[in-house]
């Protein structure tokens, strides 16, 4: 078996040791090593006889292929040896509060009785308590939603989120800039203008996903019914999440920066997304509109900036080098870490466009601070043992808004000459 065929081969396992990650992260290390020298193959083919061999090429596309396959079924064993497990109840007031109301809440979901869930939520008075819509999980339970939705969503990881109770969460910020300068300790304090104040408004949409579950499961005294239920609508709702963010348009969902008017950066005014051109229609020929990418962002958003691009975008960036002969790409330096381009951090999105003609495949930018994420307190189960018998259905809700906060934080590439 050679190397490329071996780098095919995938790794399994449910509950994976310390071990099995470290074992894993070192055959992927291996793998990035043979890429490199397959891709530099390649390379000198090109610059000895103009075009590379086809054989050649097929070689680095495969072996690329498999590496991709390895880094996600790593990425996935370092999110399984990191999950903790739920349970437990600590002393105190409100440890024991949130013992009832977990208590209560695994008998409605078992067998359907939501007495005691009225009592608890009519004492604490809840402004969620709607028995019409469900009753509110408890706060292990949306603690691991959202632990889980962080690890699945990459937008999630790396943009500002905000928790609020209301609808809508309201930002003002200054059109004209905020008035500031300096003075001396006796000077006269001069007069400022009234500032110019506008609002970004986000409203946070419901989000559902609906489980099912039969009543032998339910019966299983072995089930974690706070697992199940975060495990069973993680991927449901980081699926339509990170695709609202990146590309919702707004409508009774969250808005995508990509949804954005975007505009050549040399023109670049707030409310738009400016872009650099790569300088060939779908293609990339060397590192340069990326550098140029890189600084079209203010230092103080370069430090904590991330890429954002799909996986065969990643993949094409891997076979680039920089004049010096090194790859622009670089793999994780540990195990459950993330691989860098240029030395800042890639996030990737499936929801972001490949690279095409005129495409916007590439974005940039220090999303904690250019886009924000609200969350509305609260997930809410309603519990429906009638609609798809023998199955009982568990309609979960969660209500998030996200849209672009600063315009000057997030940077775009487009491919094309101009």
């Amino acid at each position: 078996m050679d190397k490329s065929e071996h780098l095919e081969t995938k790794i399994a396992g449910a509950a994976p040791s310390s071990d099995e990650v470290v074992y894993a992260f070192d055959d992927f290390m291996q793998s990035f090593e043979a890429f490199k020298e397959a891709n530099d193959e390649r390379l000198g083919q090109i610059e000895q006889h103009i075009s590379a061999d086809v054989v050649t090429v097929d070689k680095v596309e495969r072996i690329n292929a498999a590496l991709e396959e390895q880094k996600s079924t790593l990425d996935r064993l370092a999110l399984k040896a990191m999950r903790p497990q739920l349970g437990g109840v600590a002393a105190g007031a409100a440890n024991l509060r949130n013992h009832e109301h977990k208590s209560a809440f695994e008998a409605y979901v078992r067998n359907g009785e939501a007495s005691q869930l009225r009592v608890l939520e009519s004492k604490s008075m809840s402004v969620q308590s709607d028995p019409g819509g469900g009753y509110l999980v408890p706060d292990e339970t949306e603690t691991e939603v959202g632990r889980l939705l962080a690890q699945a969503s990459p937008m999630r990881a790396i943009s500002g989120i905000r928790q609020v109770s209301s609808s809508v969460y309201k930002k003002p910020f200054a059109t004209s800039g905020a008035a500031t300068g300096w003075v001396g300790e006796t000077d006269t304090r001069p007069e400022t203008a009234t500032p110019q104040l506008a609002e970004l408004q986000f409203p946070a949409m419901e989000l559902y996903a609906m489980p099912a579950a039969t009543q032998t499961l339910l019966d299983d005294s072995a089930v974690n019914i706070d697992q199940w239920i975060a495990e069973e609508v993680q991927t449901a709702f980081a699926e339509q999440e990170t695709a609202a963010f990146v590309v919702g348009d707004g409508n009774a969902k969250p808005r995508g920066f990509m949804d954005y008017p975007q505009v050549d950066d040399a023109s670049w005014s707030w409310g738009n997304l400016g872009y650099v051109p790569s300088g060939s229609a779908g293609a990339l020929a060397d590192s340069d509109p990326l550098i140029d990418l890189i600084y079209s962002l203010k230092a103080g958003y370069r430090q904590n900036a991330h890429w954002v691009m799909s996986r065969r975008t990643q993949g094409e960036l891997r076979k680039i080098k920089d004049a010096d002969g090194n790859y622009l790409w670089q793999p994780a330096a540990q195990a459950g870490g993330q691989a860098t381009l240029m030395n800042f951090p890639i996030s990737e999105s499936e929801d972001i466009p490949d690279i095409s003609a005129d495409s916007v495949s590439i974005a940039f930018g220090d999303f904690r601070r250019g886009y924000l994420i609200v969350d509305r307190i609260g997930v809410r189960v309603l519990r429906d043992p009638y609609s798809s018998k023998p199955y009982v259905l568990f309609y979960t809700t969660k209500r998030v808004g996200g849209g672009v906060q600063n315009f000057e934080a997030i940077k775009l590439m487009k491919f094309a000459a101009s």
